[in-house]
């Protein structure tokens, strides 16, 4: 095909990213309208007939399903409700990305990535939660530094009082077992299985593998003002156990990381739409995903797991964006290079 090169430049590198592209992206790479009518078409019948037949699709993010909310979640539900962009790009590609954010997400992207090297045996939707977990430690710390939050943290409280502990980018943060939820990589993709994957909280019963975990939210638990328990067999993502949501955590990511508004001079005639936009965020994010996991790769097999979850702060710090000192910077966003990311990999 003769447009291959075009469309790969355009990320449109799949079926499924083809289809839900705008009918004026693929005009200005075909040319001829009724060509691009037709591809479009074409990539729209073949999603759907991929679809019907069970087939794995090869989409960055698979759109989550709408779910009746009386209806349990399974565990491959949940962890393919979650899955995050994915990419491919070369490191001359990757090295020219620029992005433009706040700290909060990047610190939840630097941790979610992380734990794929340390905590290998946890699930994606365990890893967000834990990440998540991280940010809003940081986030409320940092707070009560600066003045802007007059109130003490629900630790120092004594409300994780006999919740177990992991530390995470040298933050300890306190976890929620999930009993009976287990999952395996096969072949790359994760599998889940449980024999009764809803019932989170339980005995103390030690298996073979450590289970799998939420990060538990001290904020929300003291707010409601406990007890912890679980009174509902829809699981802790929609029971209101004061867990932090692999969910929302993901949502988080892929509306977080925009590309830098062009100069005056260069901008284009009319604003992208909001789909293009979105579609342009979530690229974005599978690029820093890509270059954290390259980044983290490269010194897996020397280091070991806790040094390695020493360096990750560090090495958020270096690349991290560039604000205002004090209040006046709190939530405010600056530019995030990946070839700064890149640079930080082992050498030889």
């Amino acid at each position: 095909m003769s447009k291959v090169k075009e469309l790969q430049k355009t990320n449109l590198t799949s079926s499924d990213l083809i289809a839900k592209s705008e009918q004026h992206v693929l005009h200005t790479i075909f040319v001829d309208e009724k060509l691009a009518k037709q591809v479009l078409s074409a990539a729209k019948r073949v999603t759907k007939k991929r679809g019907l037949s069970g087939a794995e699709t090869a989409s960055p993010v698979k759109r989550n399903k709408a779910i009746p909310s009386d209806e349990p979640l399974s565990p491959s539900m949940i962890e393919d409700s979650v899955i995050l962009p994915e990419s491919q790009a070369d490191e001359q590609k990757l090295r020219k990305v620029t992005l433009h954010t706040n700290r909060a997400p990047l610190v939840l992207a630097f941790g979610t990535v992380l734990l794929k090297h340390t905590m290998p045996q946890q699930p994606l939707s365990s890893r967000l939660s834990l990440a998540q977990a991280v940010v809003s430690v940081n986030s409320k710390t940092k707070a009560i530094s600066l003045g802007i939050d007059k109130g003490s943290t629900a630790e120092d409280d004594g409300w994780g009082q006999g919740q177990p502990t992991v530390r995470i980018m040298g933050r300890d943060v306190r976890v929620m077992k999930r009993w009976g939820y287990a999952w395996s990589e096969k072949r790359g993709e994760p599998t889940v299985t449980a024999d009764d994957s809803q019932d989170t909280l339980r005995g103390d019963t030690e298996t073979d593998r450590e289970p799998a975990l939420w990060g538990l939210d001290l904020e929300a638990l003291k707010k409601s003002n406990g007890p912890l328990i679980d009174n509902t067999v829809q699981g802790a993502e929609r029971s209101g156990l004061p867990i932090y949501s692999a969910q929302s955590a993901r949502a988080y990511l892929l509306k977080s990381f925009a590309s830098p508004s062009p100069p005056t001079d260069q901008k284009a005639s009319k604003e992208p739409s909001t789909a293009a936009t979105k579609a342009e965020k979530e690229r974005n994010l599978g690029f820093l995903l890509q270059a954290l996991d390259l980044l983290y790769s490269s010194w897996a097999h020397v280091l070991e797991r806790g040094e390695l979850d020493r360096r990750a702060w560090a090495w958020y710090v270096a690349v991290r964006p560039e604000v205002e000192h004090g209040v006046a910077g709190w939530g405010g966003k600056g530019e995030v290079r990946l070839s700064q990311i890149l640079d930080l990999r082992r050498k030889g």
